[in-house]
């Protein structure tokens, strides 16, 4: 069986970012899950001894705390910053861009309509950011909300672009003035671009990434809309031999918080089934 990796695939420029000012600050604390991989953060937390804080009053004086990748709430930042700590920022700048775009429609006076998952870290600092923000993830959601004459929108770094093509579609059909900020990250277009070429000729699709990790399913649902074996895992031990009997193309995916060691085991492990 033949075993082909994508041709965009992994770490995207701010997971890498990320992970590189974390390995440079050692004994410090991430505020929230540094990246949606428990695999690379268990090495953080092994190698550098990063460890991890979800509450302000968990953390402690003199500490360093590094900002995960993807942001946090404006007023959660503005108190880390009011404390005898030193802030680390290591949230994307492809994620910082659509904060500082909802907050400028904001002041300008926009209703401001978020394509994303409201309940996902990068979302939850993005709304923060915006005055009353409207949060969809389709154009079902959308109906009804009430909203301005004038409307802005961005997407959420990793979702689809089809998909927020129907939300802005349906804005420039109901609102006289429609701002609309692509802010899908370039990397996730490469990357699903790459998933969906390769998955219309493999027989099988594995997709390694982290569960809760909104890239890396995006990546897997392109994968199972053109190959019906496919399969999502985070690391090489979820793997089973029988997903590879009688294949002849094996195609692989990473999701952009997963790093390249954790896809070499998984690789080498696939050629131990000698399938």
């Amino acid at each position: 069986m033949e075993i082909r990796l994508a041709k965009s695939y992994g770490f995207c420029f701010g997971v890498k970012r990320a992970i590189k000012i974390a390995e440079e600050s050692p004994n410090s604390v991430t505020f929230g899950p540094l990246i949606h991989n428990k695999n690379e953060i268990q090495r953080l937390k092994d190698s550098y001894n990063v460890g991890l804080v979800e509450d302000v009053k968990d953390v402690a004086p003199k500490s360093r705390v590094v900002i995960r990748t993807h942001g946090i709430p404006k007023p959660l930042l503005a108190e880390l910053r009011q404390k005898d700590v030193e802030v680390i920022d290591a949230t994307c700048p492809f994620v910082t861009k659509p904060q500082e775009i909802v907050e400028r429609m904001s002041e300008e006076g926009y209703s401001v309509v978020i394509f994303g998952d409201k309940n996902h870290p990068e979302i939850k600092g993005v709304m923060s950011y915006a005055k009353d923000p409207v949060v969809v993830l389709s154009v079902e959601e959308l109906k009804g909300k009430p909203l301005k004459e004038r409307v802005a929108t961005v997407a959420q770094t990793t979702r689809k672009f089809e998909e927020y093509q129907k939300i802005v579609n349906y804005l420039m059909q109901h609102k006289k003035e429609v701002r609309v900020f692509n802010t899908i990250c370039n990397a996730t277009f490469e990357n699903q671009d790459a998933a969906r070429e390769l998955s219309q000729k493999a027989d099988v699709m594995i997709v390694i990434g982290g569960k809760n990790s909104s890239n890396t399913k995006q990546l897997f649902n392109i994968c199972k809309e053109n190959c019906s074996d496919s399969y999502l895992i985070e690391n090489a031990k979820e793997l089973k031999k029988e997903w590879f009997d009688g294949k002849k193309l094996c195609g692989i995916t990473a999701g952009a918080s997963t790093p390249n060691w954790i896809i070499e085991e998984v690789i080498e492990n696939i050629k131990k089934f000698k399938v």
